[in-house]
């Protein structure tokens, strides 16, 4: 498969936002689920030029959000289209995506946090690298949540 990354426009991050619904405990994920989150997530302020959205045959599939933690370590977020989750293509998606920010950012290390429930994310991260630092709790979602930090060496 091949994957475009171009800065997300206003249009792409609505869409995400309003219109990408996960099943199950995986609604945890769905933008609409934390009012700070959604709208730090539609104001292209905030948004700046570091969040990119995922193409693949003109069609929008997923997104990667890249942050600055220091000059040699970028903290990076990923998001699949619900309907393209759980069905064995996040170890390609996610792939494409270090490889994406490999390249663009010059990254010694990146890392990244991801709830604990969430074990089909957790495996791909290790599959491809990812080792567990640690894990801490925060409140989103109007509730309390386990999140476990993971970083990989470029």
């Amino acid at each position: 498969m091949t994957y475009e990354f171009k800065v997300m426009t206003q249009e792409q991050a609505e869409d995400i936002a309003y219109n990408w619904h996960y099943d199950g405990e995986y609604s945890f994920y769905d933008m609409e689920a934390d009012k700070e989150d959604l709208e730090e997530f539609v104001d292209p302020e905030n948004r700046g030029d570091s969040m990119y959205s995922v193409i693949n045959k003109n069609e929008l599939i997923g997104f990667v959000s890249v942050t600055k933690v220091d000059d040699k370590t970028y903290d990076i977020g990923v998001g699949m289209r619900p309907d393209l989750t759980g069905k064995g293509k996040g170890f390609e998606f996610f792939n494409a995506g270090i490889e994406f920010v490999k390249n663009e950012y010059k990254p010694e290390k990146l890392t990244l946090s991801v709830a604990t429930f969430n074990q089909r994310a957790i495996k791909v991260y290790r599959k491809l690298g990812f080792k567990s630092v640690h894990t801490f709790i925060q409140n989103t979602n109007g509730s309390t949540f386990e999140f476990l930090k993971m970083e990989y060496v470029c």
